[in-house]
C-alpha cells in the first residue's frame, strides 16, 4: 500500500465525524461531489471501503472505525500543537470526555471525579450519559476518553478497551420516611412490599432477584428503571422500596428524604473505569481511578 495521503485522510475524518458528506463539505467549503470524490479516492488507495452505505446514510464499518480512531489521534495532536505554538507555551485548555452509564448513581460519579477536576484548572471536562453499549461504541472511535460503569468489558470480546476494577459496595434498602411498615423486621418486611428494581441491564439485577428467591422473599415488583436517579425519585414519593449502593447511603437518605431500612452484604455492586486499550494511561484517568479506589476501599473496610 502507498503512503497515507493526509489530505484524503482529513476529508474522511470530517465525513466520519460529521456523519454525512454534505455536512463535511460545508466545513471544507467544497461541493458534496468534491468531498465524495476525495473519499472514494482514499478508499481506493487503502483498498477497503470504510463505510457501509445504508439507505443513503453512511455508517463506519470495522475498518472505518479503526481508521477514524487513528485519524482522530493524528488531528487532535495537530490541533494541540497549533494551540501550543499560538499560545507561546502558555497553559492550553484540554478536554477530557467521561461517559457515565445510566445505572451509575450520579453522586457516586461526582465523588469519583470532583477531586481530580478541582486539581485540573487547564482541563474542560465533558460528561456524557447513556447506555453501556452506546458509550463503548463512542470510546472505540475516540469520542470518549473514559467510561464509568457498573460492569467491565467481558473477557474475550473484540472491543478495543481496557477495564479498571475500582471496587464494590454492598446494597442498602430505602423506603419513604412516611411508610413505617417497612422499617421493622428487615428483610422479612420486603415480603409483599412494593419494590422498584434497576433495569435488566444493571449489573446487580440478576443477583438481587436471585437473593430474593433464595430468601423466600416475594415483593411486588411495580417498576424497573434504567435510570438510577429516576428510580430514587419514585422511591422518595412512596411508590416502593428501592436499593442503592451503601457507599452513598447517607446522601440518598438526606437528598431523597427516605430512610435506610436495612443492608445486605450478600450482593455487591461493582464499579469500573474503561479506557481505550493500547493507549498510554492518561494522567487524569490514573487520578480518577486512584480516587475511586480509595473511596470504595474506605466503604468496604469502614
Amino acid at each position: 500500500m502507498n503512503q497515507i495521503n493526509y489530505h484524503h485522510l482529513y476529508y474522511f475524518y470530517l465525513i466520519a465525524r460529521e456523519g454525512s458528506i454534505a455536512s463535511a463539505a460545508r466545513l471544507l467549503h467544497v461541493t458534496p461531489q468534491t468531498a465524495s470524490g476525495q473519499l472514494s479516492t482514499f478508499e481506493k488507495q487503502l483498498g477497503y471501503p470504510l463505510f457501509d452505505r445504508v439507505n443513503k446514510r453512511l455508517h463506519l464499518n470495522s475498518k472505518g472505525k479503526l481508521v477514524f480512531q487513528h485519524a482522530s489521534d493524528i488531528f487532535q495532536k495537530g490541533n494541540q500543537l497549533a494551540k501550543l505554538l499560538h499560545a507561546n507555551n502558555e497553559a492550553v485548555e484540554q478536554t477530557f470526555v467521561i461517559g457515565i452509564t445510566d445505572a451509575i448513581p450520579k453522586v457516586l460519579a461526582y465523588d469519583f471525579v470532583h477531586h481530580t477536576m478541582s486539581q485540573s484548572d487547564s482541563v474542560r471536562f465533558i460528561f456524557r450519559e447513556g447506555p453501556f453499549d452506546s458509550l463503548i461504541s463512542d470510546l472505540a472511535i475516540n469520542q470518549i476518553d473514559m467510561i464509568i460503569a457498573d460492569r467491565g468489558v467481558a473477557p474475550g470480546t473484540r472491543i478495543n478497551a481496557h477495564s479498571y476494577f475500582l471496587g464494590e459496595s454492598h446494597l442498602s434498602f430505602f423506603a419513604s420516611a412516611t411508610n413505617r411498615d417497612h422499617h421493622r423486621d428487615f428483610p422479612d418486611s420486603l415480603n409483599g412490599a412494593s419494590l422498584l428494581l434497576p433495569g435488566e441491564k444493571s449489573g446487580i439485577t440478576l443477583g438481587l432477584t436471585s437473593w430474593l428467591e433464595a430468601n423466600q422473599l416475594f415483593p411486588k415488583i411495580v417498576a424497573e428503571f434504567d435510570d438510577s436517579a429516576l428510580l430514587k425519585v419514585f422511591g422518595s414519593e412512596g411508590m416502593g422500596v428501592f436499593c442503592a449502593p451503601s457507599a452513598i447511603a447517607r446522601h440518598v437518605a438526606d437528598f431523597y428524604n427516605v430512610v435506610c431500612i436495612g443492608e445486605i452484604d450478600e450482593i455487591s455492586e461493582r464499579f469500573y473505569a474503561i479506557t481505550g486499550k493500547g493507549l498510554s494511561p492518561h494522567t487524569l484517568t490514573e487520578s480518577i481511578v486512584a480516587e475511586a479506589r480509595g473511596l470504595l476501599g474506605k466503604v468496604s473496610h469502614g
